[in-house]
């Protein structure tokens, strides 16, 4: 005992110590706690306006309490049921198709021997991340419309007989939307699985080729199982934004006739929390997003800490 209090006693002035030796790093590191306390946390009292009827002339303080009513009448809302749906369901499908593009990218360009063809390929396929939506929804506009070139390539090949308006049709929604996640974000998501790859240890390969494997042997045992922490973590970062599954896109490419699948949480916050003045509404179903992505984290970090070593916590 006596000897556990000598320990304890000496470990004070050795941190005070070290505070002192890194007093520079200590005072940048109060200013930026105090700026994630005001720009991170403080905003979140915002979301008292959930549980109250609330009117901007009277305030926080100052507007009536009325409990769970606005959930209720989320949950009550047959467009807000579906807007649930639209929103998990475009957020899965972004979430699976985007990932497997990745990985698909990273090694099929990893196989590439020669780097002035391997070099600008992988720069090009960067290119598209930095674009807004705005050109990248116009781009689908002009390319799926009924003279546009996939159209005209359907009708050239005898696919299709009569020219589709993809954009009028609510079955080909989701997977519009997929794919212009795709081919905007692929080059750019492949980044960190490429430095992955790159962090393999070569004398595997070389172990490999002595034996007689193949390629597609590499990848199987070697290239994947290299990448397999690295995609787990951000499997796992990344099912909490399920719920994220754009404003931009469907805001920009939805119509009346596709409302019914385009519509996602976000866009039902701007409509109720501004257009309609309901801030309180919006406010709800911003809180009930948020609740969800974090019950989304902790479930799938709990099912990666019993069947795997990576998790987030």
């Amino acid at each position: 005992m006596a000897r556990e209090k000598a320990v304890k006693s000496k470990k004070i002035p050795i941190t005070l110590k070290e505070m002192k030796k890194q007093s520079f790093l200590m005072i940048v590191s109060f200013f930026m706690v105090v700026y994630g306390i005001i720009f991170y946390y403080w905003p979140l009292t915002g979301w008292i306006m959930a549980f109250q009827n609330y009117k901007p002339k009277k305030g926080l303080l100052g507007s009536k309490f009325v409990g769970l009513d606005k959930f209720k009448f989320l949950f009550e809302d047959d467009v807000f049921i579906k807007v649930i749906r639209n929103t998990f369901a475009m957020g899965v499908i972004n979430l699976v198709s985007t990932t497997i593009m990745a990985v698909l990218f990273a090694i099929i360009l990893n196989e590439v021997r020669r780097n002035w063809i391997k070099k600008p390929i992988q720069t090009i396929s960067y290119l598209p991340h930095f674009l807004s939506w705005i050109v990248v929804t116009g781009i689908l506009h002009v390319s799926l419309s009924p003279t546009g070139i996939v159209n005209d390539v359907l009708m050239r090949m005898g696919v299709i007989k009569q020219a589709i308006n993809f954009f009028a049709h609510p079955k080909y929604f989701w997977w519009i939307v997929a794919f212009a996640n795709c081919w905007k974000e692929t080059g750019f998501n492949a980044i960190i699985y490429f430095a992955a790859i790159t962090g393999i240890d070569p004398s595997l390969y070389e172990a490999a080729s002595i034996d007689g494997a193949d390629r597609l042997q590499k990848i199987k045992y070697i290239t994947l199982p290299g990448i397999k922490p690295t995609f787990l973590i951000l499997l796992l970062m990344n099912v909490g934004n399920v719920l994220n599954a754009g404003f931009e896109v469907q805001y920009l490419l939805g119509n009346g006739l596709v409302q019914s699948v385009s519509q996602t949480i976000d866009i039902y916050v701007l409509k109720w929390g501004i257009s309609q003045n309901d801030y309180s509404l919006g406010t709800a179903a911003g809180l009930f997003k948020s609740v969800v992505s974090i019950m989304l984290i902790f479930i799938a970090n709990g099912v990666a800490k019993r069947y795997s070593e990576e998790r987030l916590f």
